[in-house]
């Protein structure tokens, strides 16, 4: 994997920064997601984060909320319209969110970016992301990684969300994981329950990893 190049003259760090889409439809668990990998990268990274909505900045005042990050370093950007042409057809306005923050921050190690929530169809622009992460959520029924899509099948890294709610939605993690592999390839997924951190840790091991941060 290659880094898109940093155009910071006050970056001091040799890599440019690593940037990861999340993306994923409306309640699987984005913003959530960027909130514990932020709280639990936090002392190791200098992270950023840029959340995508439609008609507000409903997830950037999550974030805060929530504590993920200090305020400064969240921004939100107001797509209007549809939010696959934000990070795809049309990047420009998560591009310039992204050197706005990078001029506040120029040696951040990432910078995420949380696609506002979408259909099976949506996928990151390679200008805008290094590395992409598409989650789903077990609530959507078992049936939802065999229906497949650009998300599904070739994003770098599926997040199976909210494995617990399984036996309340008559949903079958096996079948689930067993249509992941025949939709996948080798392409790695992780079975998560991020309200109580299940599966945290092998995220944050595969962005490390792929995203070459131990360089």
């Amino acid at each position: 994997m290659s880094r898109h190049s940093s155009s910071s003259a006050a970056r001091t760090k040799a890599l440019a920064p690593l940037r990861v889409g999340v993306g994923g439809p409306v309640g699987s668990g984005k913003t959530t997601l960027l909130e514990m990998l932020c709280k639990s990268m936090a002392a190791k990274y200098d992270l950023v984060a840029i959340t995508n909505d439609i008609y507000t900045k409903e997830d950037q005042r999550l974030l805060t909320v929530s504590g993920a990050l200090p305020a400064e370093r969240i921004m939100g950007v107001e797509t209007g319209g549809c939010p696959h042409t934000a990070i795809r057809e049309d990047a420009s306005i998560n591009l310039e969110a992204i050197d706005r923050m990078l001029g506040k921050f120029p040696d951040a190690d990432i910078v995420f970016i949380e696609s506002g929530g979408d259909n099976l169809a949506a996928t990151f622009s390679p200008e805008l992301s290094d590395l992409t992460i598409y989650v789903i959520d077990v609530a959507g029924g078992e049936k939802i990684p065999r229906k497949g899509g650009p998300g599904i099948t070739r994003s770098d890294l599926l997040i199976i969300n909210k494995i617990d709610l399984a036996p309340y939605v008559n949903a079958s993690l096996k079948v689930m994981e067993e249509d992941t592999r025949r939709m996948r390839g080798e392409r790695p997924f992780v079975m998560c329950n991020l309200k109580d951190g299940t599966g945290l840790a092998n995220v944050i091991a595969f962005i490390e990893r792929e995203g070459l941060l131990h360089l």
